[in-house]
């Protein structure tokens, strides 16, 4: 896996998806992947991030991390996507970002990524499965490869495991209601192992 590269886009208004991406992150490095961690550009009002302290904190902590551009996308063998569930699928801050890929698509740039997904909502079934699901469906249409975790790893029968994506409840202030780090950890592995068979057939 030390050839992949890995590109991990995540939305995070208070903070939750931006630890799944550090956590898929760490254990990318441990695999010996090159990884980059990237934002969706925050688009909401700033009177609505300042209106909401958790939001606000977040918004101001994670200045530094750039922005993910088109061309990290081409950059990339594999991309994994962490974004909170907005009515069931994704927030527009990456929903633009991901309409702005037709150019890539078109130019048949985009086919053969490796990708996968997570989220996070309120409750256990505010809408996580679904998210993943609206955004494998566009990716189908980049011509991606889904690496969906499956059942591949017992974790995926604990918290926080599914068949699509990591998925995470999380409360009003913000913490997890379920321990998803070693889910998210296995599917970022899973879904280099899947990258790194696809270089090597491509060699």
């Amino acid at each position: 896996m030390s050839n992949t590269k890995l590109a991990v886009i995540y939305y995070s208004s208070t903070g939750t998806n931006y630890k799944m991406a550090k956590w898929a992150e760490a254990a990318a490095r441990e695999a010996g992947a090159e990884v980059k961690v990237l934002k969706a550009e925050e688009t909401a009002p700033q009177e609505a991030i300042a209106g909401n302290p958790a939001w606000k904190e977040h918004y101001e902590d994670t200045k530094d991390v750039p922005i993910v551009t088109l061309h990290d996308l081409e950059w990339a063998d594999a991309i994994i996507f962490s974004a909170p569930t907005r009515y069931g699928s994704i927030p527009a801050q990456l929903r633009s970002f991901i309409d702005t890929t037709g150019g890539l698509w078109f130019k048949n740039k985009l086919s053969n990524k490796v990708v996968s997904a997570m989220s996070s909502a309120q409750n256990p079934h505010g809408g996580q499965e679904s998210t993943i699901l609206s955004l494998y469906t566009t990716l189908m249409h980049w011509g991606a490869i889904i690496a969906a975790p499956g059942y591949t790893d017992p974790v995926a029968f604990s918290s926080g495991g599914n068949p699509y994506g990591t998925s995470v409840t999380v409360d009003q202030d913000g913490n997890m209601q379920e321990d998803v780090e070693e889910a998210v950890k296995h599917q970022t592995r899973r879904t280099l192992e899947i990258a790194s068979w696809v270089l090597a057939g491509s060699r």
